[in-house]
């Protein structure tokens, strides 16, 4: 600062205090919050979310007419049918079955390693380049001698 010029504003250590003190002062207005909870029908969930059941038929794949008309089928293409014991309703839950779980256990261990032996082959391509380099070194120096 040039001599005899006047110097505006806080002194040095004040405006920092003065900055605290605002970010308190907003940290501390908070919003008001709703304690009101969406309001959730039971009987839109389905029986087996709200009750116990037991599984009236084991987890099978669906039929053609199943997979066209009952939307558990979908995300699976597995269904059991529960019966629930409070409400006595039969529904259907999507399943995965045991027989499913194992194919795509196998084809993702047939890919692993797949990907295994592709870059083991690029491993050993790659240090026989690093070793034809090296020799071709060697055999330079010693030609150079």
């Amino acid at each position: 600062m040039p001599a005899g010029a006047e110097r505006r504003g806080l002194p040095q250590g004040r405006h920092l205090w003065l900055l605290c003190a605002v970010a308190l002062k907003l940290c501390q207005a908070e919003a008001p919050v709703r304690d009101e909870k969406p309001s959730v029908s039971t009987s839109d969930l389905p029986c087996w979310l709200v009750e116990e059941f037991v599984v009236a038929e084991e987890c099978a794949p669906c039929s053609n007419f199943q997979a066209k008309t009952t939307p558990e089928c979908g995300s699976t293409g597995y269904v059991e049918k529960i019966a629930c014991s409070l409400s006595k309703r039969n529904e259907f839950k999507s399943c995965r079955s045991a027989l499913m779980e194992q194919y795509l256990f196998w084809k993702f261990e047939g890919a692993v390693v797949g990907v295994a032996v592709v870059f083991a082959c690029l491993v050993i391509i790659r240090q026989r380049q690093l070793d034809r380099k090296a020799l071709e070194k060697v055999r330079k120096q010693i030609e150079s001698i």
